[in-house]
């Protein structure tokens, strides 16, 4: 007990507000609408699009040249016949999932610090979904030929696709992803969209967002439509984030290979793509706060919440790591210890080095409060996990795979210059379709802030 007459202090900490102070809804809608309509930053935006444009050419290099020659310019070989692409294709489509939270999931529970962030992270959603769908039909080896895939397909051969397929799985769960997320993240647009419409300078502009918002007026029979429409469409969305991956992670359990036959895959991807998706979500928010001066209304708060999330998911796959080690030790199976053994000491040990080191220890650091309310502490570990998270995926393909049951049917995947032009090129073409979506598009939702800051203003 204190001293009688000595007052006890107790350190407080400090509330940072979701939307910053000041602000009305006219310079709300000047400081979101001032990014598209205006010119600011055009020297480097241009540069760096210019520099993602370069990517974009050289993935379409690299893809024209695998039409022509065939999959056989990528490292694929008997036994790893899955290598980078489907690699690639788990891991853009573990990013878009955050988007969907974020949106979908956060609206439902009515979170409010989901405001600033939720309009570029289900942009980013869109663009990761077109980056994964790209590597099943590229791996195909007769790309041209995917239309076979869909079941309503009227082939004169009578053939119809084989359900039991994993890819026909992909195709269901892929498409009904992207279509559900572009409408409900167009839908999101609209109210903007007439802002947009409404603030442009030229005639041009004005027909363009005049057509893209639909009509809109702002109308109480538009504003409870759309309402109505966001909630739907969310409740539709929110099953998708657990459903989607869990189907992914079926082209893997349905199988005998030691490493995939595993029944802890569903949960355990599901988190996995949670936890990439937001180490992505602060890659796009750290530098975009930064470059067009949002850091009033991306605050320290969101970034704080974002790397909270990641701490909780990061702990799920960390828990994965060790179930996947205890049940293969526990089982008794001498190929499922073999396996565990094989990732620790066989010809990829830096890879699990690397997966332990980048999704385990190192974001430990996120219990610090100090080190989440850093922004390059948080952005180093954003790129650290988004490298980690597509080494465990390259683990979990390729290791798997390159030591089958027998000795016979071993090999080594060493990838090419291909392999690696697809995959760069696929990071070019995501940052290109950003860069078109924050020049042409609110990166922030512009009714849903004036909508907060109105709520604020009632709440004091």
């Amino acid at each position: 007990m204190a001293p009688q007459g000595v007052q006890k202090t107790v350190e407080v900490e400090p509330v940072i507000p979701p939307l910053p102070e000041g602000y009305t809804y006219a310079t709300v809608s000047d400081k979101i609408s001032s990014i598209v309509l205006g010119q600011r930053w055009r020297r480097g935006w241009f540069a760096g699009f210019a520099g993602a444009f370069l990517l974009v050419m050289l993935l379409l290099y690299a893809i024209c040249y695998l039409f022509v020659k065939g999959v056989g310019i990528w490292g694929i070989n008997i036994p790893v016949a899955w290598g980078f692409a489907i690699t690639s294709f788990v891991w853009w489509i573990g990013i878009g999932h955050a988007g969907t939270l974020i949106s979908a999931i956060l609206l439902l529970l009515h979170q409010r610090w989901r405001t600033s962030i939720n309009r570029f992270a289900e942009a980013m959603t869109i663009f990761a979904v077109a980056c994964a769908a790209l590597f099943p039909l590229l791996h195909m080896g007769r790309p041209w030929l995917f239309y076979w895939l869909f079941p309503y397909y009227p082939s004169y051969m009578g053939t119809w696709p084989q359900f039991r397929s994993p890819l026909v799985w992909d195709v269901f769960a892929v498409s009904t992803y992207f279509t559900v997320s572009l409408i409900f993240w167009y839908v999101g647009l609209i109210p903007d969209l007439a802002t947009l419409r409404d603030r442009a300078h030229t005639r041009f502009k004005q027909i363009v967002y005049g057509m893209m918002s639909l009509g809109w007026r702002g109308s109480a029979i538009h504003w409870s439509r759309y309402e109505m429409a966001s909630l739907l469409l969310a409740g539709l969305a929110t099953p998708l984030v657990v459903s989607v991956h869990t189907v992914v992670s079926f082209d893997f359990t349905i199988a005998i290979v030691p490493g995939w036959h595993s029944t802890i895959f569903p949960p355990y991807f599901v988190a996995g793509a949670i936890y990439s998706g937001f180490a992505m979500v602060l890659t796009l928010a750290i530098p975009l706060r930064k470059f067009y001066h949002l850091e009033e209304f991306i605050t320290l708060r969101h970034l704080d919440n974002c790397a909270k999330v990641m701490l909780g998911t990061g702990l799920i796959v960390a828990y994965g790591y060790m179930m996947e080690t205890y049940m293969a030790l526990y089982s008794g199976d001498i190929f499922e210890k073999f396996m565990t053994h094989n990732r620790e000491m066989g010809p990829y040990w830096f890879i699990y080095v690397i997966v332990l080191l980048f999704n385990v220890l190192l974001p430990q650091s996120l219990w610090s409060r100090r080190v989440r309310r850093s922004v390059p502490a948080l952005f180093a570990l954003s790129l650290i996990i988004n490298i980690g998270m597509w080494t465990e995926r390259f683990m979990i393909v390729v290791v798997s795979l390159h030591r089958d049951f027998t000795p016979s049917a071993w090999g080594l995947f060493i990838p090419t210059s291909w392999d690696w032009a697809v995959l760069v090129g696929t990071l070019g073409l995501f940052t290109a379709l950003f860069y078109l979506f924050i020049r042409y598009l609110p990166a922030i939702s512009i009714f849903e802030t004036r909508r907060e800051l109105a709520e604020e203003k009632e709440g004091k």
